[in-house]
């Protein structure tokens, strides 16, 4: 089956997801048993609630139409939060959550252990940055992140 870049696609619905207040962070194809799904994972400031989601695909039904994106063939359109627990896969994400609580996860042990909280105080091309509870400020490279996310409390 034919089907539109997710660049494409998500250039596309940028707009669209701008003016409704949310960020997409994600989409992605899935093709199982001849059938083929769109999903978009959204993210905005106050989160992600499913009257939000249901918003943004009333919005981006039309627009979808008119770019058909498989060409003509019949496609399932999935929005949903990114939820709370996605690891940070772009430079964008971890700007996003700059002053925020997260943990990081390590491929190799850092001073006897492999995760480590706090909160983030930069990002760059190479590095992350955290304060721990203890105010100590821990720099980690990226290349040796195996996992960052949101801290969650439960």
């Amino acid at each position: 089956m034919k089907l539109r870049s997710i660049e494409e696609i998500i250039a596309f619905l940028s707009p669209v997801a701008e003016r409704i207040g949310v960020e997409i962070v994600e989409a992605k194809w899935t093709q199982r048993k001849g059938e083929c799904s769109l999903s978009i994972f959204l993210d905005a400031p106050k989160g992600v609630d499913l009257n939000l989601c249901e918003k943004f695909h009333l919005a981006i039904d039309g627009p979808l139409d008119e770019l058909d994106p498989t060409f003509g063939a019949p496609y399932t359109l999935n929005c949903s939060s990114a939820g709370l627990d996605r690891p940070f896969k772009t430079q964008r994400d971890y700007q996003r959550h700059l002053g925020e609580e997260v943990e990081i996860h390590l491929y190799a042990a850092e001073e006897g252990k492999k995760v480590h909280e706090g909160v983030l105080l930069s990002c760059d091309n190479n590095t992350a940055t955290i304060r721990t509870a203890q105010g100590e400020e821990r720099s980690f490279g990226l290349e040796k992140i195996a996992k960052a996310c949101l801290f969650i409390d439960i």
